[in-house]
């Protein structure tokens, strides 16, 4: 990170060697120094090289305005300003937070500039570096030689055998020196919330606006757990999100609780939305309980915000609509809402604190802040008895955690912090916006078909677009207004083969085929749909990155529309099986699966699939135990019609269960079951194309389930 940037367009003779033999006594510290040309190129290099430690540049030149520009980007910045004696500050210090050093042009003093210089970077670091990551690398720098876990001491033993050397030099030193046990007094621990780590999570409450923050080394499925369980207690009643995580619903398996369900709506594209404003009122749920055996009053609920397809709730509504005690916002995939604006208000961190009610909102840090994977928070607003809540914490975490995960989610808030951390997730915005406009620029330029984006119309205002109940982009049916909005940088591209009233044309190009032509690519999509793509522009999406994936759409078009061959233009397709793709052109193959959606009448399907569900008739954890003591059977999935389901069932992607554990299909729920066997007949009849169903097992062909004996 020793890298300085001299701004310096000086010819001069009394300012020009001075700054040359600081050049020279930098580079004997080990400092690289770069020369943007002006002032527009300082700005371009602070802002794509993070690593540039400090700015050298002649204040009568550039003086305060230079400042101010830079301070924009990154208010830590050492700058250095060099002056002549005659000059004169004209800056009030007070009216601006610079970290600023002055000096002389002089000859002889370059030694000692260049020490100072050298004091500043290494406080500019100290500055930037959080808690428990400070305290990590100071006990990897003091190298201990200890006599606890984990075995591998630091690397030595894998150093000890040919494979593990390999595995060693992949890694890197650094990976093994600070994977170190929890016996270390000067880190503090994780599991009692002391030291540095509890250091860490104080910082990381304050720039996430949560009253507590813990950090979690399993990912969002543990946090969800935690929250559940302490929230929860056996016997009570919990209202949960239709369209939630599984791992929720194995926390419903682990503990005894009565669920009630909230219903939301999806559109004829399969995307997940939002539950209508008239189920979180006090009225509905009443009801709910009074039709439910068992159920009493709820005082947990969880609603998943954003959905997976990037749909906001106007989350100050949910908090004073909901009569319950705890309510847990499962965020996590978005931990980025507190740095920009546009989420204010949509977040479970928005806002401030209620009398008598505890905010939840759990973020997998990983999945599009920088952190690695498993890095996982919970935010608390409002007040909670800690010790009761740590006991849920310890019970799902391990006594050994990894201290690089942990370090991680750290380092992640520290990353969010100040002008830098705002401009990052400001950039992502743009980045998306802008990809948006190209696809419909594209599109427009194109002749013939070419894909299209799921947004309205007009993109000009960077905001989260509200699904206003009067358009039809959006395909949902009797929405209310402003209570759902699209996130700008969760991204879905649409294919041919449906209008947006939810009508199939004649023919169509099913999207699970553009996502494996994008994975041969080197593409890979987050999430597909029957004709929809969903891409996340996260911090770590760069300009190459999004060009990339424009010129494979591009591809795409091209070769479809040349009705290339399967072995030319899909070959990893064509492997799964060749005699089956021998001759088969792509059109063949897109309307192949194109006529099955149709057969299947997908639309109507999507629609009646989730608007009446499976009836509960044994909770989760009821039917958990009936499996554990064996009391299941196995029969084939076309037969569950009236049967009690031991699994929940869940296809991938989305991950979203559509049967629970102790619910029975009926002939009502039917559309259900018909959704399940249309994803399994596209796989019988396409090779390549199966999908991942949690809970059905493929058995010599025959797609079988297990259900409770009756």
């Amino acid at each position: 990170m020793n890298t300085i940037a001299i701004l310096n367009n000086l010819g001069v003779f009394f300012k020009k060697y001075p700054v040359q033999e600081l050049e020279q006594a930098l580079a004997t510290r080990g400092y690289k120094v770069v020369y943007p040309v002006d002032e527009k190129d300082l700005m371009k290099l602070l802002e794509m090289n993070p690593r540039i430690s400090g700015v050298i540049f002649d204040w009568d030149t550039y003086s305060l305005d230079l400042c101010q520009q830079i301070n924009q980007i990154n208010e830590k910045l050492p700058l250095y300003a060099f002056a002549n004696e005659h000059s004169t500050l004209d800056i009030n210090l007070a009216d601006l937070r610079l970290n600023i050093y002055f000096f002389e042009y002089c000859l002889g003093s370059a030694s000692d500039i260049a020490h100072k210089i050298e004091q500043a970077t290494e406080d500019y670091k100290d500055s930037i570096l959080p808690p428990l990551t400070k305290a990590l690398f100071n006990y990897v720098d003091e190298a201990k030689y200890t006599f606890c876990t984990p075995g591998h001491m630091s690397g030595t033993a894998f150093n000890k055998s040919p494979v593990g050397s390999i595995f060693y030099d992949f890694y890197g030193a650094n990976t093994f020196k600070a994977d170190i046990s929890i016996s270390m007094p000067e880190l503090g621990s994780l599991l009692d919330h002391s030291g540095p780590h509890k250091e860490a999570e104080e910082y990381i409450a304050r720039t996430f606006n949560a009253d507590r923050s813990y950090i979690v080394t399993n990912g969002t499925s543990t946090a969800n757990k935690i929250v559940g369980m302490f929230s929860a207690p056996a016997g009570s009643t919990v209202l949960v999100d239709r369209n939630c995580h599984k791992s929720l619903t194995h926390m419903m398996m682990m503990t005894d609780v009565v669920p009630i369900y909230f219903r939301p709506t999806r559109n004829a594209y399969g995307i997940l939305g939002g539950i209508p404003k008239s189920e979180f009122s006090r009225e509905v749920i009443a009801e709910k309980v009074a039709n439910t055996p068992g159920a009493t009053k709820p005082g947990y609920a969880v609603v998943t915000n954003s959905t997976y397809d990037g749909l906001f709730y106007n989350t100050q509504f949910i908090k004073e609509s909901l009569d319950t005690k705890f309510i847990h916002f499962d965020s996590a995939w978005v931990p980025y809402t507190n740095f920009n604006p546009i989420y204010e208000g949509k977040c479970g961190m928005s806002g401030e604190a209620m009398p008598g009610k505890v905010f939840y909102e759990t973020q997998s840090t990983h999945k599009l802040l920088a952190a690695f994977s498993q890095a996982s928070m919970i935010h608390v607003k409002g007040e909670l008895e800690e010790e009761s809540f740590n006991e849920a914490f310890m019970m799902h975490t391990s006594t050994s955690p990894q201290y690089g995960i942990v370090a991680s989610a750290e380092i992640s808030a520290a990353m969010m912090h100040g002008n830098a951390g705002r401009r990052l997730i400001q950039d992502s915005i743009d980045r998306a916006i802008r990809f948006r406009k190209e696809i419909k620029k594209l599109r427009s330029e194109c002749d013939g078909w070419f894909f299209d984006v799921w947004q309205p119309e007009n993109i000009e205002t960077t905001e989260c677009w509200n699904l206003n109940p009067n358009d039809k982009w959006h395909g949902f049916k009797n929405i209310d207004e402003d209570h759902m909005f699209l996130d700008p940088i969760k991204i879905t591209l649409l294919t041919p083969g449906m209008n947006e009233d939810g009508e199939l044309s004649t023919t169509g190009i099913p999207a699970s085929i553009v996502a494996k032509f994008l994975d041969q690519h080197g593409i890979v999509v987050e999430k597909t749909g029957p004709y929809s793509l969903l891409f996340l522009f996260s911090i770590g999406i760069d300009k190459p990155k999004a060009m990339q994936l424009l010129r494979a759409l591009t591809e795409f078009k091209r070769g479809y529309d040349r009705n290339m061959t399967i072995k030319s233009f899909l070959p990893a397709l064509y492997q799964e099986d060749p005699q089956f793709y021998a001759n088969m052109r792509v059109q063949d193959l897109a309307q192949g699966i194109h006529d099955l959606t149709v057969k299947f009448q997908l639309p109507e399907l999507m629609y009646k699939a989730f608007d009446v569900l499976p009836e509960m008739k044994m909770t989760p954890h009821d039917a958990w135990q009936q499996e554990l003591r064996g009391e299941v059977r196995e029969i084939p999935l076309s037969e569950m019609v009236n049967e009690i389901s031991a699994n929940m069932i869940l296809p991938y992607p989305p991950g979203v269960p559509v049967v629970l554990p102790g619910e029975m299909v009926t002939e009502q729920s039917r559309p259900v079951l018909d959704f399940l066997e249309m994803l399994c007949e596209i796989g019988n009849h396409f090779p390549g194309f199966e999908t991942d169903i949690h809970g059905v097992y493929n058995v010599d062909g025959v797609y079988k389930v297990k259900v409770i004996k009756q």
